[in-house]
């Protein structure tokens, strides 16, 4: 994969392989317990095999330097990154952790969302997370385009009427 993992489609697992060997073909061979990666023969790989579904198993050694970072994310430092920010931005991020179901997913989203306060400043990250709350929305499009359409700056009285007022629209009285 495109990624630097090899997927066990038995176990639904993926493995780390070396960067140097993305995109390339290999070979699996996997025992009950042990996970096993060829390239022209020559074993690139070996992890112990692990049957949790939709799991990552990463070899540090594997990844390039400029990724290697990567590995260091966990939900604590996303928190602790946003409640410097805001505790708005904080109980946002929260659930942006919960909601997806992969944690890679997540620690990018939450990355994304976090470099807005560096390019539109905390308030209006703040501001965007409540929105985004209000909502019920939990991601980084939603956030962007917030920010993007500058409804943060908006509040309640700004907002435009649901229904306009027309002659032709029948009230409650109407269906009795």
């Amino acid at each position: 994969m495109k990624n630097g993992y090899v997927r066990l489609g038995e176990d639904i697992h993926y493995y780390s392989v070396p960067y140097t060997y993305i995109g390339k073909k290999v070979k699996v061979l996997y025992t009950s317990g042990m996970v096993q990666i060829y390239y022209h023969y020559t074993q690139i790989a070996a992890h112990k095999r692990s049957r949790t579904k939709y799991h990552y198993t990463t070899d540090k050694e594997h990844l390039a330097s400029q990724h290697r970072f990567l590995t260091e994310w966990t939900p604590e430092k996303f928190i602790q990154e946003a409640e410097q920010i805001h505790e708005d931005v904080a109980k946002y991020i929260s659930q942006v952790l919960e909601r997806k179901a992969y944690p890679e997913q997540a620690y990018k989203s939450c990355s994304g969302i976090l470099s807005f306060a560096r390019r539109v400043g905390p308030e209006r990250l703040a501001n965007a997370c409540r929105w985004a709350e209000n909502l019920g929305q939990y991601n980084y499009p939603v956030i962007e385009e917030i920010l993007r359409k500058q409804l943060d700056q908006l509040t309640p009285e700004d907002e435009p009427a649901a229904i306009p007022s027309h002659d032709n629209i029948r009230g409650k009285e109407y269906y009795q």
